[in-house]
């Protein structure tokens, strides 16, 4: 009987590159985070680039969360600090998820009742 495997450190590669996603996501949605009013003409330009981070981010949430609850080496129990420290990262990204999400949504809305004038068709205004 084999013993289990040790512990190894994680590759380089793969850090480096969840690096360069997590840099590339914050880089892209970061317009969208410090703005200070939601207002069409200041978000218009960014609208594009907050979705592709926010597509980004739903993409490294679902990674994290099967990596959290569907882990792949069961012979190797994981540490209690990387389980807590994973799940505050799933929890942080999904409330990031959901807060450019409703900067998106307000930026929507503004947009559609600054376009709502009041007046009807006809030009009688009741």
């Amino acid at each position: 009987m084999d013993l289990a495997k040790k512990i190894a450190a994680i590759p380089t590669s793969k850090f480096i590159i969840f690096i360069v996603f997590f840099a590339l996501t914050i880089w892209l949605v970061m317009p969208m985070i410090t703005l200070t009013k939601v207002e069409l003409r200041n978000s218009m330009e960014y609208f594009y680039r907050a979705a592709g981070g926010v597509v980004i981010m739903i993409i490294l949430f679902g990674k994290t969360v099967t990596d959290l609850l569907f882990s792949q080496d069961l012979s190797r129990r994981r540490s209690s600090i990387y389980m807590a420290l994973l799940t505050f990262y799933s929890i942080a990204l999904a409330g990031g998820i959901i807060f450019i999400a409703i900067r998106i949504l307000l930026l929507y809305m503004n947009a559609n009742s600054s376009s709502f004038s009041g007046a009807s068709d006809t030009g009688v205004q009741y």
